[in-house]
This record gives structure tokens, C-alpha cells and sequence, in this order.
């Protein structure tokens, strides 16, 4: 069955309609490209037909190009894989500039058949560029219908003339919040934005009208009319050299340069205003095609798409029947707690929230409040919407509430004493099914399920905080941890529409395994001299939002003294971290615990806000005369974490280095742009990675020794990701 099929009706109107089979939401294909293009031709060259509505059969109108194509393409264009990822955007180009010039004489631009897009819901990515070649577009009052580019999320930016488009039609300035932040927004908001022409409950209507009326002037766009000028002004205009004087500020200042689609993108916009639309076409699929050449966009690509939509969909998902939640049981009202029990009652699970005092109950509820408070002020939330999903809180302090709850997750003080005691008091409460889960960051789940009567129904559900804004769940199954709780967790990870990784127990897991070593390395270079501004611009410049200092301060740096002491109690002599005891220890002790106490290793207003390094540490640890090189610093704070993956991965602790890569990501922004660890590893090349550790370890420790694997792969040539699969190593 084609994708797109067409037919014409008594009034000469012809409507072509996406339809892909199999699938919730449209996405093109290259197959779909032909389809399109052969439908269009069709209904052009009937001389019955007086105009052309291009729509789907679906409540959306298309989720964008499918991206598993796109990730093909530089594979599948040839010998000359930038000449042939050229030709075939060229090809698409040419396939939307006849939709936009519809048969129009090309000198006097008259004589064209009328195109309207019609929206019955989200329009995303080749979903949006389909319509801005259109002459009008008109969307379905649909509030929950998302509209716009969000292209730049994954690595790349809109290359099938979106961003020549919309550059066009609103100017650099007016664009650039749907290119470079790839908004999105709500029909009226786009139509508000000039994103679309007209919202209504009736879209096929005002479609048909407008076709049925419309003028040859009608169909020309502004770009194509004689004497077009620019909103804003190109970058030869003074306006216009004022915006792309800040566009190229902003990019830079947000990026650090880390990103390559962010410059491409602005580059094509730039080069693009000052030569006429056909060429600017041909201007952004240029650096299109130069950020697909580029190995990071693949990796974006491949994690933060297709890795994580098959995590979300159970790839690692046990045979098990459906374990989803019905009733959710969370044993603490603190800011973790309160957190799960938000984004469990909004996706429309009831929940029982306990806590010693009923005051800490209520206020672990009123966290809730608080948010969909700020959802109502932002019109992202309705007052009915609050109301329902209050009512599905219910705050006790009696743990005879749990009675008929399918999970309980508790989030108690991170103590192995207390969380035995309420493991042992919630399993004499809940019914033989239940499973119990643990909210710990830090202590070994198989360590925690001994107190447990049901040990097989025992598991780690590790949420990042704050729990509703951050995507990632560490699932962690115990030495006797069963295939069904697996389940359970994996299927409530889904209902709450966040992703999931599963992984072995061990110290730390596999996030905060990686983590620490990142904070830790920026501790050690504070002492050994290394200025902290090159640190932390080291890291960012590599791509993460946070240096370790600045993490340090966020996560609290008194709570990075009980980790310290409690991994000193449980490793003894071989305990490797004596150095960066010694800074944060006295930071404790001088009572600089972080932002939260509004002094760490930046100073802070009263308000919180940070205003620089506190004044003294210079004089704690003085900067030495020579500094190391820029690379350096960031090989450091790089292969630091990478090879605890990859160590991770040799363990055990990693099943499936997808898992590695997109928790990376999302559970501490490890630089995006590398796609994770593992492909970050393919990309500089297994061979120089140990080159460079073998120098590392020689310089500063045994921290940096080569793992066996990362070794041998170097010997071999090896990469984590072959061409059989994602998950071949």
C-alpha cells in the first residue's frame, strides 16, 4: 500500500492523503518521497483539477522523517557519500519547489493550481516543510497538536527548505527561536507565531473555500514576488547585521561550539539571505548534507531517536504479561518522593503518599499542587486537570493504605537500617503480588532485599531529581531480582512516559559510577593547582551543562562527603579517592555544603543565583603558574567517565551499551552531542583512546588504565556499534 494516494472530487478539487500503514503517525520515507511526488504530478496535470489539498488520514498530520532513513543515508549514497546525500536532498528540494510553484509560468508566475495544507493535528519536522511549501496551510483547533522544527534536538536542523522558509517568512530573528530551540507550539500559538494561516474546527473547509476563491496572486510567495525584502533585513542591512551579530553570540554562547548542527544551521541562514531562494535551497542543503558527513549527527541520531524509542518500548523488556500499574504505593514525602508521586498521578495512576507525619504527607502533596499551579499559569494545565489528578494523591501516615497497591516505591532517608524496617513493615501490609522497589542512588539493591520476605519481588527504580523534568529511570535488578518485577518496573516507567534503563546491581550502579569520577577529577585539579575557570569551561566546552564544580554545588557537596565515607567503609585500603577527600572535607567543614547553603565553590546571592568562585579558594589552593593545556583538562574529565562505562560494560553492570549511551545522556547530559559514551568511543576511534589513557595513567594514575576490552578493540580495530546492529560489539 503507497503512502500517499489522491482523488478529485465533483468541485475539481483534489486532496492527497498520507496514510502510512502500520503506523500511529506519518513519517517519510524515500519510498514516500516517490509516492508524493507521483500524486502531485497526477492531480497537476488533470485539467479537471482547479486546486490541490494535501492532508492525512490520521488525527495528526506526520511526526517528521522517519530518522532510521536518515541514519541510512550517508551508508546507502555511494562511494561519494557527500555528493550522494547532495543529489538525493537536491532531488526532495525539487520535489517541495514544485509544490510551491504548482505549474505557474516561471516568468510570469501566473497560471498555477491553488495547494493547501490541511493539519488535523502535530506537524513536525518533513511534517512542517510539507506545509511551508504550500500556499496556505490551515490546522484543526486541536490543543494537543504540536507544531514546528524540533529538528536541532537530535543533531541536525531542518534541511528540506524549512529553514530557508521560515527564515523568509518571519526573518532571522523571528525564526530563530523554532530553528535554534526547536519550539514547538499549539495551533493558535503557531497561527499567532505566523506558522499557519488559519485554525479552525472545520480546517477541510476553509481549505476548500480558499481554493475555490483564490487568485493567481494568491499562490505566489513572498520570496518569489518581485522586490522581496527580508523581515528584519539580511546581514548586508544595519537591522539585519545587528540580529546576526547576536544569533552568532547566542549559538556560540549556548553551544560553546560543541554542537555541529547549531553552526551549520546558522551558517545556511546566513549565506542563505543574501542570494536569491533557489540558491539558498541549494546553500542549506550544502551544510544539510555537511552535518549528516558529520559522525556526530549519526550518534545523536542513533541515541537519542532510535536507541531511545526502542528502549521506551521495551527492547530489554522480559517476557512477562502486562505488569502496568494500577495502584501505586510511595513511602516518603520528600522532594523525591513527591516527585514520583506527581508524574505517577498525572499519567493517571492512583497513589497512596506516606510519610511519619501527616504534615510531611501533606506537604509531599502540595508539592504536586505547586506544580500544576505553575502549569495553570503557564495555560498548560486546566483547573480540571489539577483537580483529577489531586484526587488521585491520597496522603497518610497509615501504612494500612497500601493494602491493594501492585507497586511500592520507597523513598526514604538513604539508610540501610531504615529502608529494612519499612521494607519489612510494607510486606506485611501489601498483598503476595506487590512488588517492592527502592528509590536508592547509591546502596547495592542485593544488600537492601535481604530484608525482604520476597526477594525475586525486590528491584531498584532509581528516579533523578527533580523526578519531573529529568527523562531517565535506572531500573536495577538485585542477584535474585525476578523477570516479572523487571516488568513492573519497566511497564511503570512507560506509563509515566519517561525512558528506562536496566541495569546489574553493583556500588553506584551505572549513572553515578560515571559521574562521580567527573566530579571527582574536577575536585583533584582544584588541588593539584588547575585555575577552576579552565575547568569548568573545559567541560562545557565539551559539550555538558554543567562543570564538575557546579555539579558538586547542585547535588551538595555534604552529600558528597557521605558517599566519600561510606565508599571508604566498603573499600578499605583500596579506597582511590583520599586526594579529593582531603578539598571536600574541608569545604564541609567550612561550611560551604553548596548552593543550597549559598556557599560552595561559587559564591551566592540570597536569592541563590550564582555570582562567580567563592573569593577564597584561591587561597585554600592557590592556581598554579602553568596551566595544562585545554585538552588536557578535557581528556581528563572526558576519559574519566568513559572508561568507567566501558568498565561497566566489562562487569556486567551494562547489559547493552544503548542503555549506556542514552542514560548517559539524559541521567547527567553527558555531552549529547557525542551520542553517549560507547559512540563517543567510535567516533575518536578505540586506537587513540588508548594512546591517550596509556599517557593519562602515566601522567596522573591508575584511574586511566585501559580496560581489556577498549584494549583488545584498539588491537582489532573494533567499534562498539558494527553495521550488524546496535547492539553488536
Amino acid at each position: 500500500m503507497t503512502d500517499f494516494t489522491w482523488s478529485r472530487d465533483d468541485d475539481g478539487i483534489a486532496t492527497i492523503v498520507w496514510d502510512v500503514a502500520d503506523k500511529s503517525m506519518n513519517v517519510l520515507s524515500l519510498e514516500g518521497w516517490d509516492a508524493l511526488e507521483s500524486c502531485f504530478d497526477a492531480a497537476l496535470a488533470d485539467a479537471e483539477v482547479r486546486g490541490i489539498v494535501i492532508t492525512s488520514a490520521k488525527d495528526s498530520f506526520a511526526g517528521g522523517m522517519d530518522l532510521n532513513v536518515i541514519a541510512r543515508m550517508k551508508a546507502e549514497a555511494g562511494d561519494a557519500p557527500a555528493q550522494g546525500l547532495m543529489d538525493g536532498l537536491m532531488r526532495c528540494h525539487g520535489i517541495l519547489r514544485k509544490i510551491e510553484r504548482a505549474g505557474m509560468d516561471p516568468k510570469t508566475l501566473k497560471g498555477g493550481k491553488p495547494v493547501a495544507c490541511v493539519l488535523p493535528g502535530t506537524a513536525l519536522g518533513i511534517g512542517f516543510e510539507i506545509p511551508l511549501a504550500c500556499h496556505r496551510v490551515f490546522a484543526a483547533d486541536n490543543p494537543k497538536a504540536k507544531i514546528g522544527l524540533p529538528e536541532i534536538m537530535v543533531g541536525i536542523f531542518p534541511g528540506m527548505g524549512g529553514t530557508t522558509r521560515l527564515v523568509r517568512k518571519l526573518g532571522a530573528m523571528g525564526a530563530s527561536p523554532f530553528l535554534l530551540e526547536g519550539k514547538l507550539s499549539d495551533p493558535k500559538k503557531a497561527r499567532a507565531a505566523g506558522l499557519v494561516d488559519g485554525v479552525s474546527d472545520d480546517p477541510m473547509g476553509d481549505a476548500r473555500a480558499w481554493i475555490l476563491s483564490a487568485k493567481d496572486a494568491d499562490l505566489v510567495k513572498p520570496w518569489d514576488q518581485k522586490g522581496y525584502k527580508m523581515p528584519g533585513g539580511t546581514p548586508y542591512h544595519p537591522a539585519g547585521f545587528m540580529t546576526f551579530v547576536g544569533a552568532s553570540a547566542m549559538v556560540n554562547g549556548r553551544t560553546q561550539g560543541a554542537f555541529p548542527a547549531a553552526k551549520a544551521l546558522l551558517s545556511a541562514v546566513y549565506e542563505g539571505a543574501m542570494v536569491p531562494f533557489d540558491t539558498a535551497l541549494r546553500i542549506e542543503a550544502r551544510w544539510f548534507a555537511h552535518v549528516l558527513m558529520n559522525p556526530s549527527s549519526e550518534a545523536m541520531i542513533r541515541s537519542l531517536f532510535i536507541n531511545k524509542e526502542a528502549l521506551e518500548k521495551g527492547a530489554n523488556r522480559p517476557e512477562a504479561p502486562d505488569q502496568r500499574v494500577a495502584k501505586l504505593g510511595v513511602l516518603g514525602a520528600g522532594m523525591m518522593g513527591a516527585g514520583i508521586a506527581y508524574v505517577a498521578a498525572n499519567a493517571g495512576i492512583e497513589v497512596v503518599l506516606i510519610d511519619r507525619e501527616q504534615a510531611a504527607a501533606d506537604s509531599g502533596r502540595a508539592y504536586s499542587e505547586g506544580l500544576l499551579d505553575k502549569g495553570i499559569s503557564r495555560k498548560k494545565v486546566s483547573e480540571e486537570k489539577k483537580a483529577e489528578v489531586l484526587a488521585r494523591i491520597h496522603a497518610t501516615t497509615g501504612l494500612d493504605a497500601l493494602a491493594g497497591c501492585d507497586l511500592v516505591i520507597e523513598a526514604v532517608f538513604e539508610d540501610a537500617d531504615v529502608k529494612a524496617e519499612m521494607t519489612r513493615a510494607v510486606e506485611a501490609v501489601v498483598g503476595p503480588d506487590c512488588i517492592v522497589a527502592t528509590n536508592t542512588s547509591t546502596l547495592p539493591i542485593t544488600e537492601l532485599a535481604r530484608a525482604s520476605a520476597r526477594p525475586g519481588q525486590f528491584i531498584g527504580i532509581h528516579f533523578f531529581s527533580p523526578v519531573d523534568k529529568m527523562m531517565l529511570v535506572e531500573i536495577i535488578k538485585g542477584t535474585e531480582t525476578g523477570d516479572r518485577a523487571v516488568a513492573k518496573a519497566l511497564d511503570f516507567v512507560r506509563q509515566i512516559r519517561k525512558t528506562p534503563i536496566v541495569v546489574n546491581d553493583a556500588r553506584f550502579f551505572y549513572a553515578n559510577r560515571c559521574i562521580i569520577p567527573y566530579i571527582n577529577e574536577g575536585i583533584r585539579m582544584v588541588a593539584e593547582g588547575v585555575a577552576p575557570a579552565l575547568i569548568e569551561n573545559a567541560a562545557k566546552q565539551l559539550g555538558f551543562p554543567l562543570g564538575p564544580l557546579q555539579l558538586v554545588d547542585e547535588t551538595s557537596i555534604d552529600l558528597g562527603v557521605k558517599i566519600a565515607k561510606a565508599t571508604r567503609a566498603a573499600m578499605g585500603d583500596a579506597y582511590p579517592d583520599g586526594a579529593v577527600d582531603e578539598v571536600l572535607f574541608a569545604m564541609a567543614d567550612a561550611g560551604r555544603l553548596g548552593r543550597k547553603a549559598k556557599a560552595g565553590f561559587y559564591s551566592y546571592d540570597e536569592a541563590g543565583k550564582r555570582q562567580g568562585f567563592w573569593s577564597k579558594l584561591d587561597a585554600r589552593y592557590p592556581v598554579a603558574e602553568a596551566q595544562p593545556d585545554l585538552h588536557e583538562v578535557q581528556n581528563r574529565l572526558m576519559l574519566v567517565q568513559v572508561l568507567e562505562a566501558v568498565r561497566a560494560l566489562e562487569d556486567g553492570v551494562l547489559e547493552d551499551i544503548r542503555e549506556g549511551d542514552v542514560g548517559a545522556i539524559l541521567g547527567w547530559g553527558f555531552a549529547p552531542w557525542s551520542g553517549g559514551p560507547f559512540s563517543w568511543l567510535d567516533i575518536v576511534g578505540a586506537e587513540w583512546a588508548v594512546a591517550t589513557c596509556d599517557a593519562l595513567a602515566e601522567r596522573h594514575g591508575p584511574r586511566f588504565t585501559t580496560p581489556d576490552r577498549l584494549r583488545r578493540m584498539a588491537a582489532e580495530g573494533a567499534r562498539f556499534y558494527a553495521a550488524t546492529g546496535p547492539k553488536a560489539a
